[in-house]
């Protein structure tokens, strides 16, 4: 029998990285990745020795001015970010056709069969973060087991650059663990519960899941899928990118907010941007996420589906998308747009002129000058000025 490998990059602190390798001046000062420089900003990277100092994730810039005068405040650069982690990509794709990017720090690999054709699976992975340091300078480390799940944990609390977790061993590997490295703890009513319960350690919920009618009970709907995460068990299947058609927008806040007005016009450019895309590729979205991302590390999310493929239709749908999601008051870091499972858009045209093809002509027109001059080149005047603001 053929053993099934699952691998997991982890290039820990990859912006940070990037940083230093492009300017090595900063390869032993205290540094600090921050969403903006505004008062308001927080911190969203920072080096070991900026830790020293006293800094830590979120904190206010205005604090940090206050605290420290010797840290090297940096703006979050997306596009550096994103064109390392392209040559990652390529770098790692020669190991394997099947990779799947998680973000800019994280890949899946599917390895199935590569013990008979390379040998050893953990001098594999060896190989593999020598050829993503040889390419990109960048320092990274490999979960192994057999399972997205498991390897991607593995990478989280070990401090080893390689691991394996034998198959048959993914419970008794997650036991001793914290509960809070499971996905679903992240859930705010099972996080809550968790620490009700004063459950400190996976072996708990495992032994709590003996008793499966008070396991129901206490957990609910939730109760299958956090056996499944506390036992090790995960069946996704590591899905490579060219399978992964989606459209994703998604606004970095630089200065953080609650103002409804200026996320609520975020959302309409995001909405926008979807429904440009989906008329250039004449498709509707069976799915469409919205996600909202809090300063504090909570998220919400929701999900539609597209049936007009219009400007005002599209905002329509993301906008009572995001008022459904949006029930915090902290302020919002990011939102993001994730549009999938396409089908063709079937546009009917009628003898007489409808709500719907009014909306569509509209569109139409606008398209033709974003179509020349970019998506972003024509907006509504609450859009512009919400961005303005941000």
């Amino acid at each position: 029998m053929i053993a099934r490998d699952v691998f997991y990059i982890r290039l820990k602190g990859m912006e940070l990285q990037a940083e230093r390798i492009m300017d090595p001046s900063l390869k032993t000062r205290p540094v600090a990745i921050i969403s903006s420089p505004r008062p308001n900003g927080t911190i969203l990277s920072l080096s070991p020795e900026a830790e020293e100092d006293g800094l830590f994730y979120g904190m206010k810039v205005s604090v940090v001015r206050k605290m420290s005068n010797g840290v090297q405040l940096l703006p979050y650069n997306r596009s550096l970010y994103a064109r390392v982690n392209q040559y990652i990509y390529k770098s790692i794709s020669m190991f394997t056709p099947t990779v799947e990017p998680e973000g800019f720090d994280g890949f899946y690999l599917d390895m199935n069969g590569m013990r008979a054709i390379r040998g050893n699976i953990q001098n594999t992975g060896m190989s593999i973060l020598q050829r993503i340091r040889e390419q990109t300078s960048i320092l990274g480390m490999v979960g192994i087991s057999i399972n997205k799940l498991v390897s991607r944990i593995v990478t989280s609390v070990v401090p080893e650059t390689i691991h394996e977790v034998q198959g048959g061993k993914e419970a008794e590997f997650l036991s001793q663990l914290s509960p809070p490295v499971l996905p679903i703890v992240k859930e705010n009513s099972i996080n809550r519960l968790i620490r009700f319960l004063w459950i400190r350690q996976i072996s708990d919920i495992q032994s709590m899941a003996r008793h499966p009618n008070e396991f129901q009970t206490f957990f609910g709907a939730h109760s299958v899928q956090l056996f499944r995460e506390a036992h090790g068990q995960d069946s996704s299947a590591v899905k490579p990118l060219q399978l992964r058609s989606h459209i994703l927008e998604q606004t970095v806040l630089p200065e953080e907010t609650n103002d409804e007005n200026v996320l609520r016009a975020v959302v309409k450019d995001l909405a926008e941007q979807v429904a440009f895309k989906l008329r250039k590729r004449r498709q509707v979205a069976n799915k469409i996420i919205l996600e909202i991302n809090y300063t504090d590390g909570h998220k919400r999310i929701r999900t539609g589906r597209t049936v007009r493929i219009d400007d005002r239709s599209v905002i329509i749908l993301c906008r009572g998308l995001f008022d459904n999601a949006n029930d915090r008051r902290n302020r919002v870091r990011t939102v993001l747009l994730d549009a999938s499972d396409f089908r063709p858009h079937v546009n009917q045209e009628g003898l007489f002129p409808t709500e719907e093809s009014r909306d569509m002509a509209i569109s139409k027109a606008v398209e033709k000058v974003r179509l020349k001059y970019g998506v972003r080149s024509l907006q509504t005047a609450d859009v512009f000025q919400a961005l303005g603001s941000v």
